[in-house]
């Protein structure tokens, strides 16, 4: 089934998000994480694909996996150190196993990334290249927060014009945890004539180590209030996962009862969490 199919349907959707192992070693306690989530039936669930291309075999199967529990598969596909051949064998492999569902994504520029060994400078180039491709319903990744490569928002903004243009239907944001900032990026967004779903990226801090990774990574602003949960709470193992949860939780009701139909929840290979939060909003969903 089409991303697109199931994101802009009357039905609220719930998705998960799961990540391969970088060693074989780790694949089997990946795979049970992942399929434990799958059981859970959400509305898809996407695969990450790791830095260089490192984890495609992974994602690939990963995707099949879950697929075959009966879930919709979504994924990812990075270009930033990939040649143009890596690309299309790995579209290759994907379309064999019957995925239908591509993020397609510049990826992250490492210390040690060698960009004269990529074919591609921007997602946009690897979201034209799989819609030459043909056969994937294409998703892009946004920030609502303004990307930390573009020296500014309205910058970001025609970039991500650029991408629909180019032949991405569907954006999935970076995690966000104030719902106002959503709001008015959506409202920019129409404003600049972008007009493909976009489903909101939500991710439920669990313990007080992810603060400075999400800092680090999506430079996403911290409310007061989800400070003094951490600041409370983060000490207390499980007591911040359950505050993490309810905080992601009131974060959903809110999009939802705002119109926002599709959230895409970047579970950390936790089924609990991943349960925790879908039973929290069971009613819902129905």
């Amino acid at each position: 089934m089409k991303i697109t199919d199931i994101i802009t349907a009357e039905k609220p959707s719930l998705s998960f998000e799961v990540f391969p192992p970088k060693t074989s070693d780790n694949f089997d306690t990946v795979e049970k994480a992942a399929l434990e989530i799958a059981d859970l039936k959400p509305s898809f669930m996407s695969v990450t694909y790791g830095a260089g291309g490192g984890t495609s075999k992974f994602t690939a199967d990963i995707a099949e996996h879950i697929l075959n529990r009966g879930v919709t598969p979504l994924a990812h596909l990075t270009c930033i150190s990939s040649t143009g051949e890596a690309v299309k064998n790995q579209l290759k492999l994907l379309k064999e196993k019957g995925i239908e569902n591509i993020l397609a994504l510049r990826g992250d520029i490492l210390p040690d990334t060698d960009l004269s060994k990529s074919d591609y400078r921007y997602a946009s180039d690897l979201t034209k290249e799989i819609a030459d491709f043909g056969g994937f319903c294409i998703g892009g990744a946004c920030y609502p927060e303004c990307h930390p490569d573009s020296p500014d928002s309205e910058s970001d903004i025609e970039s991500l014009k650029i991408k629909a243009e180019s032949g991405c239907q569907f954006f999935t944001t970076q995690m966000f945890f104030d719902n106002n900032i959503l709001y008015n990026f959506m409202y920019r967004l129409l404003r600049r004539g972008v007009d493909v779903p976009v489903i909101a990226g939500i991710m439920p801090v669990t313990n007080a180590a992810q603060i400075k990774r999400i800092c680090s990574i999506s430079k996403s602003a911290l409310p007061q209030r989800f400070l003094r949960i951490v600041d409370r709470y983060g000490d207390k193992p499980e007591v911040m996962k359950q505050a993490g949860i309810a905080y992601a939780t009131e974060q959903i009701i809110d999009l939802y009862a705002n119109g926002i139909n599709a959230v895409h929840i970047y579970s950390m290979n936790k089924p609990e969490v991943a349960s925790a939060i879908k039973n929290n909003i069971s009613e819902i969903l129905k």
